[in-house]
């Protein structure tokens, strides 16, 4: 096969003039020919969509996220499937195994945990695999910050509270520290910030928003395994989850939330459902 790092230059070089035409002859959701990158949700089988279901029932081949996506989903959806994880192998042993179980005629579905396209690392792999001739897809999935909000039984908007949403993460040995922008999310004040990827930075993290200024008593809320049968939840403030967190003993798979929306305070009814919803048609025009 082609080295997957020519592949990918290859594919980012063409875009750079044409558009891919399945852009504007397929839509998300719709099943396509080729291999379907699947987000399995966060951890509850039932957060898998039911297209993703239906894909991966119907699979020959399910490479998966390891434990990363519940073993029940596997063994509820996938039990007729040949399972193969994708921990510990690379691109050169991965495109060559979809690419020859497709080639050969059986039905190959990839199977990423939450939802692929937030640090889901799937792009290079439909780039290598495009590259060798073989379609694919993305099939959205349900995000651990969505599953994390539910939770918390909260949204990651609120009027008056929050108007942006960041999905980020801290510095660490594959992030340089200028390329963390933590600080400057929390900093914004309406913002809730989303830490993938960070349980075990939480303490270092929160440290440094502490050291730079940021308001030692804004609420963080972390989901420990979102959705899953041992789901937990730790909650303090920048200046106490740190410890809170260590104390748990949780070093991964948590979803750290951050600002006023995590605990739900301070909001404002929306317009949505008041006096704005029931005006005329002539007060919307004078609004123009």
């Amino acid at each position: 096969m082609t080295d997957p790092q020519e592949a990918i230059d290859a594919t980012a070089a063409a875009r750079a003039t044409e558009r891919d035409p399945r852009i504007e002859e397929r839509t998300a959701g719709e099943v396509q020919e080729g291999i379907p990158f699947i987000g399995a949700g966060p951890g509850d089988p039932g957060l898998l969509t039911v297209t993703g279901r239906r894909l991966v029932e119907a699979a020959d081949l399910v490479v998966h996220a390891g434990s990363l996506v519940n073993s029940d989903l596997l063994e509820a959806y996938c039990a007729d499937a040949e399972q193969v994880s994708s921990v510990g192998r690379d691109l050169e042993e991965l495109v060559p195994l979809m690419r020859d179980t497709y080639e050969a005629g059986r039905t190959v579905a990839r199977l990423h945990s939450g939802d692929p396209a937030i640090y889901g690392a799937a792009v290079e792999q439909m780039d290598a695999l495009e590259h060798e001739g073989v379609p694919t897809y993305l099939v959205p999935g349900v995000t651990s910050a969505f599953a994390a909000s539910a939770t918390l039984r909260t949204q990651l908007t609120l009027n008056g509270v929050a108007n942006h949403v960041a999905f980020t993460r801290p510095q660490g040995k594959t992030l340089d520290p200028d390329d963390d922008h933590v600080g400057a999310f929390v900093g914004m004040g309406d913002v809730t910030t989303c830490l993938y990827l960070g349980t075990h930075a939480v303490g270092e993290t929160m440290d440094r928003l502490l050291a730079d200024g940021h308001d030692p008593e804004t609420p963080v809320a972390v989901v420990y395994h979102a959705s899953w049968p041992d789901e937990d939840v730790v909650e303090g403030t920048i200046e106490t989850i740190g410890e809170r967190l260590e104390t748990a003993g949780y070093r991964a798979s948590a979803m750290v939330v951050i600002g006023d929306a995590a605990r739900k305070a301070g909001y404002e009814r929306s317009y949505l459902y008041g006096d704005w919803a029931n005006r005329g048609p002539d007060e919307g025009e004078a609004d123009d």
